[in-house]
């Protein structure tokens, strides 16, 4: 019987997806916001990535936003957690089956 991975163990894991892919000062700033002492910093960042994420039809700005933004919020309202996870775990999926639908081709 395989053990189903906890909300929390999810939000890590998609963390950590992110940090394996951004820049050694963005990680590091990421792991930074995460702190549970760095709160006001954390839900500032997190408005601005949202908003920047509604905002993706600007130049700059981009959908990768909206993700980011809402995990970081996720953290501190647990209610959300288990959606987040529900809609990223299924983003996941999809993209690995495109990828592979592509690279079939």
């Amino acid at each position: 019987m395989t053990k189903m991975p906890t909300t929390k163990a999810e939000l890590n894991r998609f963390f950590e997806m992110i940090n394996q892919r951004v820049p050694k000062r963005v990680s590091q700033f990421i792991r930074w916001l995460r702190k549970p002492s760095s709160f006001a910093a954390r839900l500032a960042v997190a408005a601005l990535l949202i908003l920047g994420g509604i905002f993706s039809f600007l130049p700059v700005l981009g959908f990768w936003m909206l993700p980011l933004g809402l995990l970081l919020i996720a953290q501190d309202i647990p209610f959300l957690q288990k959606p987040l996870v529900r809609v990223l775990s299924w983003m996941e999926k999809k993209w690995v089956q495109t990828r592979l639908k592509w690279q079939s081709r």
